[in-house]
Parts: C-alpha cells; sequence; structure tokens
C-alpha cells in the first residue's frame, strides 16, 4: 500500500545559511526557493553556535589571510558582514536552535542536508559536526542534496563511526566526484550526482544600480592569486584595455576593489561583466550562468569542488595552472562558454530533477 497524500511537504534545508560569502547565500536560497517551486513549505534550519559565529565573523574580518589585511579595511568588511546580516533576517528561517542541541528543532516531513561542505571533517569551524550527519534531526524522512566533503580527500577515507551515520540517509546525492568516491568506498554504492542549487535552479536577484563602476569591466572574485596568474591576467586586460574590479575581497593588482558588495550586488555584477577571473567554486559557479568567458585558477584548499565541478560540465579546458601557455588566457577569457558545457548542464538538471522527485516523493507505508 502506497501513501497518495499529495500535500506540499513541511521541509526543513540545512546548511551553512549564515556564512559571509556570496556562493553559501545563493545556494541557500537557491536550494529553498527550488523546493518552494515545487509547492512545498520550506525553511532553512536555523541553528546557532556562539562557537562558529565568532570563527565565521573574524574570518569576515580577515578574509584574505595569509595575505595581510591593513586595519583600515576592517571597518569596510564589517560593513560588508552587517549587509549580510540584514539579509539572512530575509530569508525563511526556521524557529532558532542550538548547533550542537538540536532538541529544540521542529519536526519536519523531510530535511535536506546541503549543498556546501555539510560533510567537510576538515572545516575549520563545522567539522566533526554531527547534525549534519543526521544526528538529532527531528524528519519522517532525510535525505542529501549537492553535499561535499570539501577539501577532506577521498584518499583519507572516511571514519567508520561517521560513516555509519550516514546510513540515516534514504537517498544522497553529492556535487563532486571526490565527495562520490568517498561515499562509494565508505557505503558501498555510488550517490547520485547533481548540480550545485545555483546552476539547477533559477537565481532571481534584486536589480542593482552599478554605475559607479566602470564600464565595461572583468569580474576578479577569489584572493591570494599566485604571481604567474596575476601577471598573466593583467597582461590580457593591459592589452585590451578592461578595467579588473574585484569584488569581496582585496586584490592590490586589481584596478578597482569593491568590498562592500552584498550578494544582490554580486549576482548582478557577475551578469553584467565581460569576463570572469576567479579562484572560487562560484566564480565558476556564475560565470556559467551568466555565459560569461572565464578562466579559474585551482588552489589546493578548493582543488576537489573546482576540480569536481569542471569534469562535470566538460569544462576542464577553463581551469588554469602553472606553465599554462598565454594563448590559452587570451582564448577562454575572449571566447564564449562552449555550448556542449551548457547542454552538459542541461542534462544534468534534468537527472537533478529526476533525483529530487524520487527522494521528495510519497513512500509506501509500513504496514504493522
Amino acid at each position: 500500500m502506497k501513501d497518495t497524500d499529495t500535500r506540499g511537504l513541511k521541509i526543513g534545508v540545512l546548511t551553512f545559511h549564515r556564512c559571509i560569502n556570496y556562493g553559501s547565500y545563493w545556494q541557500a536560497r537557491g536550494l529553498v526557493e527550488g523546493l518552494q517551486s515545487r509547492g512545498h513549505e520550506v525553511v532553512l534550519l536555523d541553528h546557532y553556535s556562539r562557537r562558529v559565529n565568532f570563527a565565521e565573523w573574524k574570518c569576515a574580518l580577515q578574509p584574505v589571510l595569509p595575505t595581510h589585511v591593513p586595519k583600515s579595511d576592517h571597518a569596510i568588511y564589517r560593513k560588508k558582514m552587517e549587509k549580510f546580516f540584514s539579509l539572512f533576517e530575509t530569508l525563511p528561517l526556521s524557529p532558532a536552535f542550538e548547533l550542537d542541541d538540536p532538541s529544540q528543532m521542529e519536526e519536519y516531513d523531510v530535511v535536506v542536508v546541503g549543498s556546501d561542505e555539510v560533510w567537510n571533517l576538515s572545516h575549520p569551524w563545522y567539522g566533526y559536526c554531527p547534525l549534519f550527519y543526521g544526528d538529532g534531526i527531528k524528519a519522517k524522512h532525510l535525505i542529501s542534496y549537492a553535499a561535499s566533503f570539501g577539501n577532506y580527500d577521498a584518499t583519507w577515507g572516511l571514519n567508520p563511526d561517521w560513516a555509519k551515520k550516514l546510513l540515516n540517509f534514504e537517498s544522497i546525492s553529492v556535487r563532486d566526484e571526490n565527495s562520490r568516491t568517498i561515499i562509494k568506498n565508505a557505503l558501498g554504492f555510488e550517490p547520485e550526482m547533481v548540480l550545485d542549487p545555483c546552476l539547477q535552479f533559477a537565481i532571481h536577484p534584486d536589480e542593482r544600480d552599478l554605475s559607479h563602476l566602470p564600464k565595461p569591466y572583468v569580474a576578479l572574485y577569489g584572493h591570494n592569486f599566485t604571481e604567474f596568474f596575476i601577471r598573466e591576467i593583467r597582461a590580457w586586460a593591459n592589452q585590451r584595455n578592461l578595467p579588473l574590479v574585484s569584488i569581496g575581497y582585496r586584490n592590490d593588482w586589481a584596478d578597482e576593489n569593491w568590498l562592500t558588495a552584498d550578494p544582490h550586488d554580486f549576482a548582478n555584477f557577475m551578469a553584467k561583466s565581460e569576463a570572469v577571473v576567479t579562484n572560487f567554486f562560484h566564480g565558476c559557479v556564475f560565470a556559467l550562468i551568466n555565459s560569461k568567458p572565464f578562466v579559474c585558477e585551482t588552489t589546493p584548499y578548493r582543488s576537489n569542488k573546482l576540480i569536481g565541478l569542471m569534469t562535470k560540465v566538460g569544462g576542464e579546458k577553463h581551469l588554469i595552472t602553472e606553465g599554462t601557455p598565454a594563448e590559452i588566457y587570451h582564448a577562454r577569457l575572449s571566447e564564449p562558454v562552449d555550448e556542449k558545457i551548457q547542454q552538459k548542464i542541461a542534462e544534468l538538471r534534468q537527472s537533478s530533477n529526476a533525483y529530487l522527485d524520487a527522494a521528495l516523493a510519497p513512500k509506501p507505508m509500513q504496514l504493522s
């Protein structure tokens, strides 16, 4: 016998929804709005922790470490933080509960864990948090969507005690090959591979006035780029007479720095740029969303995410490493994104939707 109740589900999304990070904001909002568009009642599970808040805010005031952050920048980054704080309160939030004691959380039909690095045991402040592995969650059904282990490498293996916790999930999907390998090695099956919510669901930022920016401009998103990368990007930009505008983080080699931009500013900024230069996962994602020419420098901390994303969509040629010839920079920053990449993203949207359809479908009733 099957439960044929087709009412909207009461869904809680468990993710890193209060990070001072453009990608974290939009993937949290995107997943919520994507689930709402299916007719469900959806909120972000509003966990809080003084320990996590202190770590997050400290990082937000010095976001480009180990590069020195001058005291004059602290007030600027604080203003950026305050804009994030205001936007957090506009999100659909559950009643607040303690991260390390979820006994006060409400009950849900389904809790969706993801996306972001929710299973990253190496995360500097969310690592080894049992809640993201399902402990204490009050839900009839527990699934993941686009979960990631971040820089926790598959070669390290997953402790059996933590692997066992993932057996609480009825359906598991991940967003990168490293995470897929960890699940396969730990649990013996291959989880579904799905798109990050920012690529899966439409992004609807508020319109923002960007008249203070030079036109046209190249979007620079990230920090602590290597000298060889900086040299090639500057040479290309100078040749094209295009100013480099860094958003969210100070890069002294940029022509302009816009440090106080909020997530809506960011989405508009990326959409109206001529090209994107980044070493961040969501720098690539927003370049793809807007079909912008782009290059991305891989970094040790983000290599799993970056390589996983670009391999998944067939965009490996946009990844830059030391020794990449100058002509490759010029080609990637001057040509539109290959149509085959967009076709692959469209295919992955279909399979990601199919995963959600199956994961959220009514489950057979258990007869006593």
